[in-house]
């Protein structure tokens, strides 16, 4: 039943002012809470959850910084998170023929599997994984990975090929990404050893004087004999890596600020001679607007743009950076998470996939992969 006001407690007048000023409170009230409203919906706290409100075209977080050269942005398409609920995203791979993307979750020890066709998400493709990280597909459709303390191909039969554990005499430090060259089927990778001097995705050892291992650097595996060989130091801990569109340059991102005071968020250049490289330069600074964040992976597109994964700056920041083949900023996808990698994908390859700290994003492009993976 309903509550009745107390006739003894106050006087009908006094009554009549008590409502009146009740109804003014609650109106401040409410007032209140739509302004917070208000603010808790600005477009800068942007949802990706599903159920999430339809995001009006263009889409405000592709931005275009140089008109002329950058025109891959799609006016009516929008950023798409497709998955969440990793710990540490990473190392994305598009494969051709099964139309299917892998990636990886370092801590979660796992790899996880996207379907192109209805978007189901194997979330323990393969677990354990140990503890991989990039991942590419060779000439023949076969699935690399950059384990902690390994590079290995699995066959189609399934079993697992060790294609490197050691260089020269020593243990790999923790192999990251890697690349291949379809002419010769040689493999590229880099070695920083992120997975060997932190508990969270790897292992913790001594990388003091008495280490066994070696400093960081770039290596080629000999698509016919398998030997592998050093091509590359000058990165302090060489991370992410592509070739150019015509095979003639290697691009390699340097993360060593993460560990170095001495090295730069950059992205370095290399002239590809055969099995050499040579002419080594940085190419691209990550400064925008005072700020640096680490480069991580990269792909390269058919123009020749850098798409290059970086955060670890914030808000306006962290997303993807895309670079003309001159290293100046042409463009830039803004994610809500720092993203570690990208990769071209889809049935025209021009979709373009962003593993991003938790979550797994894409969004179509108005240009292609310059390669398969």
């Amino acid at each position: 039943m309903p509550i009745q006001p107390d006739m003894h407690d106050a006087a009908p007048s006094n009554l009549a002012t008590s409502r009146t000023i009740d109804r003014r409170g609650l109106l401040r009230g409410a007032a209140t809470v739509a302004a917070g409203a208000l603010i808790a919906t600005d477009a800068s706290a942007r949802n990706f959850g599903r159920g999430a409100e339809p995001q009006r075209y263009p889409d405000p977080d592709i931005v275009v910084i140089d008109a002329k050269r950058f025109k891959a942005k799609v006016g009516n398409t929008a950023i798409q998170r497709l998955y969440t609920g990793c710990l540490w995203a990473e190392g994305p791979a598009w494969n051709a023929q099964g139309q299917f993307l892998v990636w990886s979750d370092i801590p979660n020890n796992r790899q996880l599997r996207y379907l192109d066709d209805d978007g189901h998400i194997s979330p323990q493709f393969r677990k354990p994984s140990n503890e991989s990280n990039g991942n590419s597909f060779d000439t023949e459709g076969r699935q690399l990975s950059a384990e902690r303390t390994r590079l290995v191909r699995f066959e189609h039969s399934g079993d697992v090929t060790v294609l490197a554990d050691k260089a020269g005499d020593k243990p790999l430090n923790g192999p990251n990404d890697m690349v291949v060259r379809p002419d010769d089927k040689s493999i590229w990778f880099t070695d920083p050893g992120y997975g060997a001097i932190n508990l969270y995705e790897g292992i913790r050892t001594n990388t003091g004087s008495n280490s066994p291992y070696q400093k960081e650097a770039v290596y080629r595996i000999d698509g016919q004999s398998g030997q592998i060989s050093k091509v590359a130091d000058e990165a302090f801990k060489p991370n992410g890596l592509a070739f150019s569109a015509d095979y003639k340059k290697l691009y390699v991102c340097d993360t060593g600020s993460s560990h170095y005071p001495n090295a730069k968020n950059v992205v370095w250049a290399y002239d590809v001679d055969g099995a050499k490289l040579s002419n080594a330069k940085v190419l691209v600074d990550m400064t925008l607007d005072g700020k640096s964040g680490f480069p991580d992976g990269l792909r390269v597109d058919t123009e020749g743009n850098l798409w290059v994964g970086a955060g670890w700056v914030g808000e306006g920041y962290d997303g993807v950076h895309i670079f003309a083949p001159d290293g100046q900023r042409i463009g830039q996808i803004k994610l809500p998470e720092i993203c570690a990698n990208v990769c071209f994908g889809g049935k025209k390859r021009n979709r373009l996939f962003m593993t991003a700290s938790q979550s797994l994003y894409a969004v179509y492009v108005e240009t292609q992969g310059a390669h398969f993976c």
